[in-house]
């Protein structure tokens, strides 16, 4: 079956062979399955320019973003661009309320300016080899879960002699195709990253939760880092002065010529998770279980964060990142559903599944697949009222009540650091408060409780729950939660100061780290009941793979996303979601102006400076010219100034902050978005709705030069005027 996946590398609809514009393609791959698609639809390069494992290429000039997104390298001296979304953990980590780096925005005017942000990194993939056989030769025939024992063996093996044969490099060996086929991955992680600028979230977020998956959009949503090196400009190092900026054998040049309908666009970067392959019974999980449990959950603690944040500058900057993080895939999961239903995504799989269970009888060489689809639907029959329990107490009580991690992580790191480092246990302590409110945490947890209460099974809720809510306190979550606020030594910082400054050992019974330890116990101890209906799915779910790229053997296939580095192409164009709805493929500045709201000032409030350059129509060398006469221009006109525009490109989350590319490799915007009408794309790609949505890069040159004031960051990038 290898060579199968060698020659079929692609993307799986209903019909199962990918549409032109479909594609989440691995590089390897590109000369043997998609080159002469590419330029047939009108790429100028040649496959090597995108990707060379034997010298520089256009790969290397992306990045992995911190710990979810894609960046790209756009000047020798290692200049970052990236979504301004992307950078808003980093932003909003810097900021205060003297230096409001959200809300007033920030940008370097020289490189000593340049913030150091502790924690950011960014990785360069140096190699990638396929490493299917090494993984799997001579495993044929063994039961599965010892298959999985044997291949997981030989992962850390692979990456242990990798690690030997490129110190100091980092090795990921990832499974493709449901574990039918192996890659591995040899990156560079520069851990020196410093924050160069960005733009006021009136600006980089404009729009807000309101704006979020929709199109016509106006969001400027970029950001701007730098990766510093050792003195050689090279090699990675931690933080230094001494440290100098990255010397890029690769960057990407600018193009300011801008785009029209139709025209070629392509995008390299890092696609999070996608479920093509995805059954009935997995639909009917998201749709009826996990995406309903998610959505109440953080409604429900949204509404109490936005309160709290609007009525402080102080609690808006400590929970404008958790608040974003949460809302994002909350407002997703509300749109997949609605998506998934309204074009009939389930009866379509569930007719794929009927012709596939009719292939597999019509050959008696085929049995083995017959068992793939009763697998999964074994799995999902014992799984799904565990794993809904496992996904509420993770959801609801150790992602939301912060009263409960904070007492986690401060009572196992602070004992060997108030007896070894003092210093450090302050800076600790410091750090785990720096973005935490006790009132707000309060009112979160009784509300997350209560929500733990009705939604987890008697067998499966937490003992502080059965013991302390409904024993001790008779079911009354008010009264407990004060309480437990009330007593705890960590619901705030002076709290815990004062009682370290007593000389007493940590509680282990303090009523916080109860509630942590308790709940994990639970959650824990649903992963173990997991484990053997995972084992399960594994199964069927590698057999239905194997099976449907069987059935299509002279198609064209990819993987599902799983954060490694692909490549998709498509072009720019408009599209018509309803009756009587027609969607332009560019939005300008005038509709910026358009949108700004009274009503709404947290989402729809457009910066003076802004106004002003509108008004004047001051737009330098980024104005969109297209469809004026010469004589037009001769006389004055100064076209407009496009915001954003949208392409057929297929991305996911991990691909924000990509570049999108012009059938030359340059940079002529930035992928930040997708579209509210094809929710479902990571389920079913949807050719005539699924757009990608992405910030013009002449909005970005624009902001950066004449809003901000910056024009010398221009000075140091390669432009195509």
């Amino acid at each position: 079956m290898k060579k199968l996946f060698l020659s079929a590398l692609g993307a799986l609809a209903l019909g199962l062979t990918a549409f032109a514009d479909e594609g989440m393609w691995l590089l390897p791959y590109l000369q043997k399955t998609n080159y002469a698609d590419m330029k047939a639809a009108g790429l100028k390069l040649k496959a090597t320019d995108i990707y060379n494992p034997d010298g520089p290429s256009l790969k290397d000039a992306i990045i992995i973003f911190g710990p979810g997104c894609t960046g790209e390298i756009v000047s020798p001296d290692g200049l970052i661009f990236t979504n301004h979304h992307c950078g808003y953990s980093s932003i909003q980590q810097l900021s205060t309320t003297e230096n409001d780096y959200l809300a007033n925005g920030f940008w370097a005017m020289d490189r000593s300016e340049e913030i150091p942000v502790p924690g950011l990194s960014v990785h360069f993939i140096r190699k990638i080899e396929e490493v299917t056989d090494r993984m799997t030769e001579g495993l044929e025939g063994l039961p599965f879960e010892e298959y999985t024992a044997k291949v997981n063996e030989r992962r850390g093996e692979l990456t242990e002699a990798y690690r030997a044969e490129y110190p100091g490099k980092k090795i990921l060996v990832e499974s493709f195709f449901g574990g039918n086929q192996y890659f591995l991955f040899v990156m560079d992680e520069y851990t020196d990253i410093r924050f160069v600028g960005a733009p006021p979230s009136s600006i980089g977020k404009f729009g807000g939760d309101t704006d979020n998956w929709m199109w016509p959009r106006h969001t400027g949503d970029f950001s701007v880092f730098r990766v510093y090196a050792a003195a050689d400009g090279t090699t990675p190092a931690d933080y230094s002065p001494e440290n100098v900026p990255y010397r890029a054998p690769v960057h990407l040049t600018v193009s300011a010529k801008g785009y029209k309908d139709g025209d070629f666009t392509m995008i390299m970067g890092f696609p999070g998770t996608t479920t093509r392959y995805m059954t009935t019974y997995e639909i009917d999980e998201m749709l009826d279980v996990a995406n309903p449990n998610r959505i109440l959950i953080r409604g429900e603690r949204q509404k109490i964060l936005k309160e709290d944040m609007e009525a402080s500058d102080r609690v808006r900057i400590q929970y404008s990142d958790k608040y974003a993080n949460s809302s994002n895939y909350w407002k997703n999961s509300i749109g997949k559903s609605k998506a998934v239903r309204k074009l009939g995504i389930r009866d379509r799989r569930q007719e794929q599944e009927a012709a596939f269970t009719r292939w597999a009888q019509a050959d008696p060489a085929r049995s083995e697949y017959l068992r793939a689809l009763p697998l999964i639907a074994a799995s999902k029959e014992v799984s799904v009222p565990l794993e809904s329990d496992r996904q509420v107490l993770r959801e609801a009580i150790v992602s939301s009540v912060e009263v409960a991690s904070i007492a986690a992580v401060l009572s196992r790191a602070l004992p060997d650091l108030l007896s070894a480092e003092p210093l450090a246990a302050e800076e600790t302590i410091a750090a785990v408060y720096k973005d935490y409110n006790e009132p707000t945490d309060r009112k979160v947890a009784k509300r997350m409780i209560e929500l733990t209460m009705e939604m987890v099974s008697p067998d499966n809720m937490p003992e502080f729950i059965t013991t302390e809510v409904e024993g001790r306190f008779g079911g009354d979550v008010q009264v407990y939660v004060d309480w437990l606020y009330d007593n705890s030594i960590y619901a705030n910082r002076e709290k815990l100061e004062s009682y370290l400054a007593g000389g007493g050992e940590l509680p282990a019974d303090d009523p916080a780290l109860t509630v942590f330890n308790t709940t994990v116990a639970k959650h824990n101890g649903l992963v173990e009941q997991l484990r053997e209906p995972a084992m399960q799915f594994a199964e069927g779910h590698k057999l239905y793979i194997k099976g449907l790229l069987e059935m299509d053997a002279d198609g064209k296939h990819y993987p599902d996303a799983n954060f490694t580095i692909r490549l998709t192409y498509g072009n720019v164009k408009s599209y018509s979601p309803a009756d009587a709805v027609d969607y332009d493929y560019f939005t300008t500045l005038t509709g910026v102006m358009e949108k700004e709201d009274e009503l709404n000032p947290t989402e729809f409030t457009v910066p003076e400076k802004l106004k002003e350059l509108y008004i004047e129509q001051d737009y330098g060398p980024y104005a969109d010219l297209s469809g004026l006469t010469r004589k037009e221009i001769r006389n004055g006109a100064k076209g407009h100034v496009n915001t954003c525009f949208i392409s057929t490109n297929d991305i996911t989350g991990g691909n924000s902050g990509s570049p999108v590319l012009n059938d030359r490799g340059q940079l002529i915007g930035l992928a930040f978005d997708g579209n509210w009408d094809a929710m479902s794309g990571d389920v079913l790609f949807e050719p005539e709705l699924q757009r990608c949505i992405n910030v013009d890069v002449r909005y970005v040159l624009f902001v950066i030069d004449k809003f901000a004031g910056a024009g010398h960051l221009l000075d140091e990038m390669t432009i195509e005027w």
